[in-house]
């Protein structure tokens, strides 16, 4: 156990969280899954990790709940002694019209994806200065950087995470922490499978390469972020997106 690296990827019961979580166990980290709604797909992920031959525990915690993360990560940290990795890949989204959007579905939005991404890097950011090393990646948006008709909640909430980023990175690095951003573009998971077909194809349209990523696309670019090769890159937004926002 010691010699492991522990990892902690929030949202981690699909989609990509799922994939970083696979790929950082693949990796030879020790993968804290941490979940809000679903521990029988958590559990999955963990039986997957642990069948390949690496190991885990699954969390359940809201990462809107500042209180609860605060009991998370103190229970992390006091049963395997620290975290080396914090993967903020949790997020929701409710999309609408701006001039129809209500303030509830504005706020949730900032609540778990702004707000959630803070309160993990709060928690995690004792701990790290402690040991003198860390990385931080979070999950941003290529809508963060570009913005979308229809996203205003989520395009402020990712832009927001880009401005978290760049401020924690200045002030962690000293102390050995690196923290950056991944800004996906259209990834397949869940959340397009429910697109139609004509959206996809007027969504590819976008792409310069042509086509939706996978969710190992993601994940790649957060273990390389993770790894002991990316030393020397902090501040950083990445953009995992086939060429979209260039």
């Amino acid at each position: 156990m010691s010699e492991k690296k522990i990892a902690v990827v929030t949202g981690a019961s699909r989609g990509i969280g799922r994939a970083i979580a696979l790929e950082l166990a693949a990796d030879g980290a020790f993968v804290i899954i941490n979940y809000n709604g679903s521990a029988d797909r958590a559990r999955e992920v963990l039986d997957e990790i642990r069948t390949s031959g690496g190991d885990g525990a699954c969390y359940q915690c809201n990462v809107a709940d500042y209180a609860a993360c605060e009991t998370f990560f103190a229970d992390v940290v006091k049963t395997y002694g620290r975290v080396d990795i914090l993967v903020n890949n949790a997020g929701i989204t409710k999309d609408g019209l701006l001039m129809r959007m209500s303030e509830e579905d504005f706020a949730s939005v900032i609540d778990v994806n702004l707000k959630g991404t803070f309160h993990c890097i709060r928690q995690v950011s004792r701990q790290m200065l402690k040991q003198r090393s860390g990385r931080i990646i979070n999950m941003a948006s290529v809508v963060g950087v570009s913005g979308n008709a229809g996203q205003a909640n989520y395009a402020a909430s990712k832009a927001g995470v880009i401005g978290l980023t760049k401020s924690a990175a200045k002030e962690l690095a000293s102390r050995g922490i690196t923290v950056n951003a991944i800004a996906p573009g259209f990834i397949e998971t869940d959340m397009t499978e429910v697109l139609s077909d004509a959206v996809k194809e007027a969504s590819a349209k976008m792409i310069p390469m042509g086509n939706f990523g996978k969710t190992e696309d993601v994940a790649k670019a957060a273990a390389f972020l993770a790894s002991d090769g990316a030393r020397y890159i902090t501040g950083q937004v990445l953009c995992v997106d086939g060429g979209m926002a260039m």
